[in-house]
């Protein structure tokens, strides 16, 4: 059984299409160096509309979205009403701290799955369009004015396996010194 404390997925979530939400499963396939099955951002190369615009050649470092739960209920308290694929990320996760882990991190969902962390996700327009002002509720800044970006993490296939809500996830740290996350 899982309690509270554990690190686990919550909801997983895909579309075959370019749609901004995805939508719930009862669980997807990760494919090693791929991306999530059936999603139409999987491939070796990248997928996003506006990155295969300026060069379809680069690789896709952008396979697989995460969003932490705990992001909805801040959102929530701002009167936004956001639920796990709304803003299209494929894994929602509860009680780990997605934004503050190192580029490089490795988290092992399930029996096999392993997703490496290749950094944030840049928040855009499309947000407003979805329920106004999320675009803005998902930007912050630090004590310096550096931009934080709250909107999930995105991540590559390590290894391949079924992922589905109430997965166990761990955390492997890279190899200190630890580099900060930057958008991808």
């Amino acid at each position: 059984m899982i309690n509270g404390n554990e690190k686990k997925v919550l909801a997983v979530s895909k579309s075959s299409t370019h749609t901004f939400s995805k939508y719930d499963c009862d669980q997807i396939t990760l494919l090693q160096g791929l991306g999530v099955k059936g999603d139409a951002h999987m491939g070796e190369k990248v997928k996003h509309r506006s990155r295969v615009a300026k060069d379809p050649t680069q690789p896709n470092l952008r396979q697989v979205h995460l969003i932490h739960s705990e992001l909805f209920e801040e959102l929530a308290q701002q009167g936004f009403r956001v639920k796990s694929g709304d803003m299209g990320e494929n894994i929602t996760t509860q009680g780990i701290d997605l934004l503050g882990l190192p580029t490089h991190t490795i988290l092992c969902i399930g029996a096999t799955a392993q997703v490496k962390i290749t950094g944030l996700r840049n928040p855009c327009k499309q947000l407003d369009a979805f329920q106004d002002g999320l675009m803005k509720a998902v930007l912050d800044k630090d004590e310096a004015g550096n931009l934080i970006r709250k909107s999930g993490v995105m991540g590559v296939v390590l290894a391949g396996g079924e992922v589905k809500p109430g997965d166990k996830i761990t955390i492997e740290l890279p190899a200190k010194p630890y580099e900060k996350l930057e958008r991808v």
